[in-house]
């Protein structure tokens, strides 16, 4: 190579940004395509969320598998009662979704720049991935919070309201607005620790399946390859997400149910934890595992292509490239 070819090569490389130079179009498709596949999953889970909240607060089902429990609750109510909250579930998670899926793909795009070099995103990948699901899904929940609060009270107590209005008006007039948000640190506890095993692992098994690919592979994927490694992907971070999140989803099913002594939340939820003990908090972990594989699998599967059909730029990709 030439000297003068040399010198062009290197400064293409300076010039060349560290991450994709993102618009607003670019980002609003990322939330819109979050959106989209959050309600769209979330909501098609309903009936096992229902049944998986009812193993979790009611003394009479505890124990129960899923089949069993659907049954229970369909002889008691019929089948509608499957489909208890599903308006707050769909709407919540429209809102939260949009904003973790495009909040990731921002805070890592932050992170990496502030890296200062690939060598650099590269070595510190897990710190980014830990970050930046940390950093959306905090912000994601302040939006989840009062549909995830009045979801709970219509699952726990069919009765309650006739709908996901009437319930988060009922809550905010009897309770206080306040009482929306009782549960704000539980879902922290419960959806960061998700928000992390979804993204982090899911990164990881991308990772793991393309180093050992040739480039020249990688690009030509078809369409069935790159599908399977998506879901693939997913129902690994599926259930590593539903692990690391079921205790405080126990804890939170549990507060928005009313139960535990009064006084300071970290009271309550040492109390419930306590009384709970492990068995409890994992109680219902098995149904959730089969939901949380099927959610997390079919938003990635479905993210990816809504965001292509919008015509986004690809995310930020910060892969260890030794491949094979």
């Amino acid at each position: 190579m030439s000297a003068e070819k040399a010198k062009n090569v290197a400064k293409d490389v300076v010039n060349t940004p560290l991450t994709p130079n993102f618009t607003a179009k670019d980002y609003s498709s990322f939330f819109l395509a979050g959106a989209l596949c959050c309600t769209l999953s979330h909501g098609a889970m309903t009936p096992i969320d229902v049944v998986k909240t009812r193993i979790q607060i009611d003394p009479a089902m505890k124990g129960m598998s899923l089949i069993s429990g659907g049954r229970s609750i369909v002889a008691k109510e019929g089948t509608r009662g499957l489909l208890t909250g599903f308006g707050p579930t769909a709407v919540g998670y429209f809102f939260q979704g949009g904003a973790k899926f495009a909040g990731f793909s921002t805070a890592k795009k932050y992170l990496v720049e502030l890296s200062g070099s690939k060598e650099n995103a590269i070595k510190n990948r897990t710190a980014i991935y830990l970050g930046g699901a940390a950093i959306a899904e905090f912000f994601a929940d302040i939006l989840l919070t009062p549909m995830e609060a009045t979801r709970i009270r219509l699952v726990s107590d069919p009765k309650y309201a006739n709908g996901m209005v009437s319930g988060l008006t009922k809550i905010a007039t009897t309770e206080g607005i306040s009482s929306l948000y009782a549960g704000f640190i539980p879902i922290l506890l419960k959806q960061v620790p998700y928000a992390i095993g979804q993204f982090t692992v899911n990164e990881f098994c991308l990772e793991l399946i393309y180093k050992r690919m040739t480039p020249e592979t990688k690009a030509n994927l078809s369409a069935p390859s790159q599908f399977g490694i998506t879901l693939g992907s997913g129902i690994v971070a599926g259930f590593a997400a539903a692990v690391l999140s079921h205790p405080a989803d126990t804890l939170l099913s549990q507060i928005n149910k009313g139960h535990g002594p009064k006084g300071s939340m970290v009271n309550r939820l040492v109390a419930l934890g306590k009384e709970a003990g492990v068995r409890g908090l994992f109680a219902g972990l098995g149904p959730r595992m089969i939901m949380t594989a099927g959610l997390v699998s079919s938003q990635f599967i479905l993210f990816k292509y809504i965001k292509t059909a919008l015509g986004a730029k690809a995310d930020v990709e910060i892969h260890k490239e030794d491949s094979a």
